[in-house]
C-alpha cells in the first residue's frame, strides 16, 4: 500500500491523464513491480509466437564433409530456436521438390577450379539447364571455398545468381566464406533467423500469394547502335536503343534478357557435315521445329556441358575425355555414322541459356516505350582462330529498324535508394551501364542525395565511353564527383581501386554518413580488388579491427546500402 502522502502525489500526477496515457502508466508501473500482472484495460497484445513459425528448407552441397557437418550443425541451433528445418543433401534432393519449396536455404562448397562437388552436380546442372519458375522461393547461399584457389566459392555465386534469374527472391545476401567459416556461418543463421521471424509477424492472413506469372517479352525494333570506342581503339562498346510499341515495365538496376541466335554460317556448316535435312522436323524436350531451326534458334551449340559431351559419347560410341566444346568442334573430332545418328544428338543439346545486360536508360528520363543496354563485343582466339562472343557478336551485328525480342531480370537487390540519399558507384568499363541509368533518373526526380561515380578503362581518349554524358552531369551537379582511372595511360598501371584509395578519408565519410555503396563490372579481379580496398578504407579510417571492417561492409551488404552486380 502506498502512503498517504505518495497516494496524493499519484491522484496529482495521474487526473489529467488520458485513457492511453492511463493504460501505459499502468504497464510502466507492473513494470517496475517485476510482474505479470493482468492489465484488463490494455489491448490484447499480438505475442511473437501467435503465429506459427516458418519451415525453412536447408541443403547442402559437399565433398570433403564440411558443408555437411556445418549444415547438420545449424540445422541444430535452428531447431533449437523453434524453426523447423528440413535438412537434404543435394545429392540426393528431388529438384522437382522446388516448386513446393517457399525458404530454401543452402550451403555448397567449391571444387577444383570452381566446380560443384560431385555429389551436388547434378542439382547443379538442372537448374543450370533447365528454365524453371522459382517465384515461390525465398532464398538465400552460404558458399564455403578456400581463398587461396582464384575460383574462391564459384559454385556458389553461380547458384546463387542462377537461382535469381530463375524468378527466386534473394532475402539475405550471398555469404562467402573463407576455410575459417565458424563465425560467419553462425551470422548468416542468426540474420536468417531476423528475417524469417519478421516474415512471420508481418505475415496477414489476407495476402495471399500472388499466382506465378509467366517472363512478359517484348518486342522491339533497334532504334540507334553505336559504337562509344573511338577508331584508335582496340575494343568495341556498342551504346543499344531498343523502342517497343507498348510500355516496357522497368527500373533502374534492372536487367534487360535476350536469348541470341546461333550464327547462321556455323548452323549450315554443321548441317552440312551431318547431312541432316535442314527441314526435317524434330521434337525436343521443349521444342519441336525444324533441325535448322533448333540449331539457329533454341540450342545450345556453342560451349557444350561436359554432360552434354558425355551423352555425345554415349550416342556416338566414340571414347572422348571430359570436356567442354563446341559442336561443330565435336562433330569435326568424332563425326556422327548418319543423320540418324546426329538426330539423337540434336535431342540431348541443351536450351540456349538468355544473356542479361545491365539496363543503361532510365523510365524517367527516356520514358517506357525505349530502353538503352551497353554491349562490349567480345573477342577471343581458340588455336590462333579468333572467335566471337555469341550475345554479344550477336547484339553488335543489328541494323537500324532490325526486329528484337527481350524481356526484363528485376534486379532486386541493386536497386536505388531513397532520392535523399548519398550515392557511390564503381563502375570500370560496361561495369557502368547501371549506373548511367542511376544518373539519368536521378537527375529526372531532381534527387537531393549527392552521386560520386568511379570510372575507368584502357585510355582517356579512345575508351571514355559517355564522356560528354558524364560531363554534362557534373556542369549541372547531377553527378558531385567523378574520379577516373585509365591504365594504359601512364607507365604504372591506375586502376578503379586506386582511385578509391586516394579518396579514401571522404569516401569513408560519405559511407558514415548514410551513403549506399555500389559495384559493378567483372567479378575477377576488379570486384575483389575494389571489395579488400574498401576494406582497408574502413579499417584505417575507421580505426577498426580485419574483423569489425569485414563486419562493417557485411552490414551495409545486410541493410542494402552495400550492392553489387558482378560477373
Amino acid at each position: 500500500m502506498l502512503s498517504e502522502t505518495k497516494l496524493k502525489v499519484l491522484k496529482e500526477i495521474t487526473s489529467g491523464f488520458s485513457r492511453e496515457e492511463a493504460i501505459w502508466a499502468s504497464g510502466y508501473l507492473a513494470g517496475l513491480a517485476g510482474t505479470s500482472a493482468a492489465l484488463t484495460e490494455l489491448p490484447p497484445r499480438q505475442s511473437d509466437n501467435a503465429a506459427p513459425v516458418k519451415k525453412i528448407t536447408l541443403v547442402y552441397g559437399t565433398e570433403t564433409g564440411n558443408s555437411k557437418k556445418l549444415a547438420t550443425e545449424l540445422a541444430g541451433i535452428a531447431k533449437k530456436k523453434g524453426i523447423q528445418v528440413k535438412l537434404g543433401d543435394l545429392s540426393q534432393y528431388k529438384p522437382k521438390d522446388l516448386a513446393k519449396e517457399e525458404y530454401f536455404f543452402l550451403v555448397i562448397s567449391t571444387q577444383g577450379e570452381g566446380e560443384p562437388p560431385i555429389l551436388a552436380k547434378k542439382f547443379y546442372e538442372y537448374i543450370h539447364e533447365n528454365e524453371l519458375n522459382l517465384s515461390n522461393i525465398k532464398f538465400g547461399v552460404l558458399a564455403l571455398g578456400d581463398s587461396t584457389y582464384p575460383q574462391f566459392c564459384k559454385t556458389g555465386e553461380d547458384v546463387d545468381s542462377r537461382f535469381e534469374v530463375l524468378g527466386a527472391q534473394r532475402i539475405i545476401p550471398l555469404k562467402r566464406c573463407d576455410i575459417d567459416y565458424e563465425d560467419d556461418a553462425h551470422r548468416w543463421l542468426e540474420h536468417i533467423f531476423e528475417v524469417v521471424q519478421n516474415a512471420v509477424v508481418s505475415s496477414s492472413p489476407a495476402a495471399a500469394p500472388k499466382a506465378a506469372a509467366g517472363r512478359k517479352k517484348y518486342r522491339g525494333k533497334i532504334a540507334a547502335i553505336i559504337n562509344l570506342n573511338d577508331i584508335t581503339s582496340d575494343k568495341e562498346t556498342y551504346h543499344i536503343e531498343v523502342e517497343s510499341e507498348e510500355p516496357i515495365a522497368y527500373r533502374p538496376g534492372d536487367a534487360l534478357g535476350i536469348i541470341p541466335f546461333n550464327p547462321k554460317s556455323v548452323v549450315d556448316e554443321i548441317i552440312a557435315l551431318t547431312g541432316i535435312a535442314a527441314e526435317k522436323q524434330i521434337q525436343t524436350s521443349k521444342y519441336t521445329g525444324s533441325a535448322e531451326e533448333l540449331l539457329r534458334r533454341n540450342l545450345n551449340i556453342s560451349y557444350l556441358l561436359k554432360t552434354t559431351v558425355a551423352q555425345y559419347a554415349q550416342i556416338t560410341g566414340h571414347d572422348i575425355p571430359e570436356t567442354r566444346l563446341s559442336l561443330l568442334d565435336l562433330l569435326r573430332i568424332y563425326p556422327v555414322k548418319n543423320a540418324e545418328e546426329f538426330e539423337e544428338v540434336i535431342k540431348v543439346l541443351t536450351i540456349q541459356a538468355p544473356r542479361l545486360y545491365s539496363v543503361s536508360s532510365s523510365p524517367e528520363a527516356h520514358g517506357d516505350s525505349e530502353i538503352h543496354i551497353t554491349v562490349a563485343k567480345s573477342e577471343f582466339f581458340i588455336n590462333d582462330k579468333k572467335q566471337k562472343g555469341l550475345c554479344s557478336g550477336f547484339l553488335s551485328e543489328f541494323k537500324e529498324e532490325e526486329e528484337i525480342e527481350f524481356y526484363i531480370q528485376e534486379a532486386k537487390h541493386f536497386k536505388l535508394p531513397e532520392t535523399g540519399k548519398d550515392v557511390i558507384m564503381i563502375g570500370p568499363g560496361t561495369g557502368v551501364a547501371p549506373f548511367r541509368s542511376f544518373l539519368w533518373e536521378r537527375d529526372a526526380l531532381g534527387a537531393e542525395g549527392r552521386n560520386w561515380l568511379f570510372f575507368g578503362d584502357r585510355n582517356f581518349v579512345s575508351d571514355f565511353i559517355y564522356q560528354s554524358e558524364f560531363q554534362d552531369f557534373l556542369k549541372t551537379g547531377a553527378l558531385t564527383n567523378l574520379d577516373l582511372a585509365f591504365s594504359r595511360d601512364s607507365a604504372e598501371k591506375i586502376y578503379v581501386q586506386h582511385r578509391l584509395q586516394q579518396k579514401a578519408s571522404e569516401v569513408f565519410q560519405w559511407l558514415e554518413g548514410g551513403a549506399s555503396l555500389y559495384v559493378c563490372g567483372t567479378k575477377d579481379p576488379m570486384s575483389k580488388d575494389v571489395e579488400e580496398t574498401l576494406l582497408g578504407i574502413i579499417q584505417h579510417e575507421g580505426k577498426r579491427s580485419e574483423e569489425e571492417a569485414k563486419n562493417y561492409l557485411e552490414e551495409l551488404e545486410l541493410s542494402g546500402r552495400y550492392a553489387k552486380d558482378v560477373y
